[in-house]
């Protein structure tokens, strides 16, 4: 690993994107928050694409961004410090090798390399994505953003200083998130996404579950899974006139090759003391509301926490007699454009995307391991597997499993009929 500067360096921390779509966008805003770090160059495969990004992020007082046409270019630039893989889930693999081919052969030096969820689209492709950021001595960390919710901080830290010292530990950990569907046609594709709703959002899910039932200071691998259970169909975008439309806007073609849209699973862990916990996890491509919803609680023997991002602060009422163009400006996945409307002001900022770029860059700089690493990526990928696997054979799994080292989803192979 390259030498991590002195805290007391004024250089900023030179992060090039792999990647130019939606989630990119989010960075790019959850950046405008973050000391110490700029955005100095961006690969994509589609020149429109990585010019127009650059062009933003330069714009935003971020750069000055340089797009490139390559990976290998953007490493062998000297411009950059560290990458953000942020591209789709069926190219992280082979972006990750270019990183390590590069770095093992001195055309890059890196202090780190972070990756959005989910780490990989299987287990296998999960523990490679680790092998190598390991082997070439890379700090790595994993983009989970819920976690870094202010919310969910500072809930957490409540829940564990105020009530568990005296009631007990909490025992159980629901998390929920849906919406009305992705917005790029890769995510509905289930061997380029690796899956449906279960691989796109339960990620999401599991890990703020987790997250939420560790106690503070300790590793999350002190909770040792049990078994998992899970149940997927798809709902909504099977049916005859909404595969009709998604076929339209995607190419994806849900009566021959669909995913789940529906996605309903149960994981039992226990803590060091042997007692038992449990994560409920429920995610949709099917809720149509205002727009993106999360909901989580944390329940314990005397006590109970919850959140939901749809509860907001503010809200605008618009009348019938005004009409706009559809759009998201309000909320992420929003559905309507009338009446009473919850508005998230600092969306990036409410979902974790600020804390969470904030604490790699801070973490790639000290030369520190982040508080989520492709360690915590694998072990989601695994229990997304488990889950996956508990769906197709219709029952409990027991873990550890030996076979979920090469399981791969039916939705991923092509053959989940809905």
């Amino acid at each position: 690993m390259r030498h991590a500067l002195e805290m007391h360096d004024t250089k900023p921390l030179r992060i090039g994107f792999i990647g130019s779509g939606f989630i990119a966008r989010f960075h790019l805003q959850a950046f405008l928050g973050v000391r110490d770090a700029k955005i100095s160059a961006v690969f994509s495969p589609t020149p429109s694409h990585r010019e127009a990004l650059a062009a933003e992020a330069s714009k935003m007082g971020l750069g000055p961004c340089t797009p490139h046409p390559s990976v290998e270019s953007m490493l062998r630039s000297g411009e950059v410090d560290a990458i953000w893989i942020l591209g789709p889930n069926s190219t992280r693999l082979a972006h990750m090798r270019a990183i390590h081919r590069e770095v093992k052969a001195g055309r890059a030096s890196l202090l780190g390399v972070a990756c959005e969820k989910p780490l990989a689209r299987n287990l296998s492709e999960a523990r490679e994505m680790l092998r190598l950021a390991e082997d070439a001595n890379l700090n790595h960390g994993y983009l989970e953003n819920q976690l870094f919710s202010t919310a969910v901080r500072r809930g957490r830290e409540i829940i564990w200083r105020r009530a568990a010292p005296i009631a007990g530990r909490p025992y159980l950990a629901r998390a929920s998130e849906e919406h009305s569907g992705p917005h790029a046609p890769w995510f509905w594709r289930g061997e380029e996404q690796g899956g449906g709703v279960l691989s796109d959002m339960m990620c999401h899910s599991v890990e703020v579950a987790r997250y939420l039932l560790t106690e503070p200071g300790r590793s999350r691998e002190t909770l040792r899974l049990l078994s998992a259970n899970a149940t997927i169909a798809s709902l909504k975008w099977t049916r005859p006139e909404y595969a009709a439309q998604l076929k339209e806007a995607t190419g994806a073609d849900y009566t021959r090759r669909p995913a789940e849209d529906f996605a309903r699973g149960t994981l039992t862990l226990e803590d060091e003391a042997g007692r038992r916990l449990i994560i409920e996890a429920t995610t949709s491509w099917s809720y149509v509301g205002p727009g993106l919803r999360i909901q989580l609680e944390l329940l314990g023997p005397e006590y109970a926490m919850e959140y939901s991002t749809l509860n907001t602060g503010l809200k605008v009422f618009l009348s019938r007699n005004v009409r706009g163009k559809a759009g998201e400006d309000l909320v992420e996945k929003q559905n309507a454009e009338q009446g009473l409307m919850p508005v998230l002001e600092d969306e990036a900022a409410t979902y974790g995307y600020t804390l969470e770029d904030r604490h790699m860059v801070a973490s790639f700089l000290r030369g520190e391991p982040p508080e989520e690493t492709f360690r915590d990526g694998v072990a989601v990928v695994e229990m997304l597997m488990a889950l996956y696997r508990s769906a197709e054979t219709g029952r409990t799994i027991a873990l550890p499993d030996g076979e979920l080292e090469d399981y791969v989803p039916a939705v991923a192979r092509g053959e989940y009929r809905g």
